[in-house]
């Protein structure tokens, strides 16, 4: 007999489809088990990283100073919309990244 596996998003293994037959042999064992990973799941969190969700570094320093595009622009002296397109760049020059950290060091 084969089980069927459910993956979640990243590939893990998260789920399996049981017969029902086995399901019934198991439920005792298998109650169990889920009240034990209810009871842990409190305990259990995944911490947010901002890193994971924001690749470009203008836009991760901008929210790490907790300032908003319209500030930085300010600071920069250009528009928020010009802060918008280099946020939305896939790479930022040396000399960009060093004027924005330079501007929000003023800001603070």
């Amino acid at each position: 007999m084969t089980l069927q596996k459910i993956k979640s998003i990243q590939g893990k293994d998260e789920y399996v489809l049981l017969p029902i037959a086995v399901y019934r042999a198991l439920k005792d064992q298998i109650e169990k088990e889920l009240a034990t990973c209810e009871a842990n799941r409190n305990e259990a969190y995944e911490p947010f990283v901002l890193e994971d969700y924001v690749d470009n570094p203008i836009a991760l320093a901008r929210i790490k100073a907790g300032i908003t595009q319209e500030q930085l622009a300010q600071c920069l002296g250009v528009s928020q919309a010009y802060v918008s397109q280099i946020e939305r760049r896939d790479t930022v020059t040396n000399k960009m990244l060093e004027r924005v950290h330079s501007a929000i060091r003023g800001a603070d």
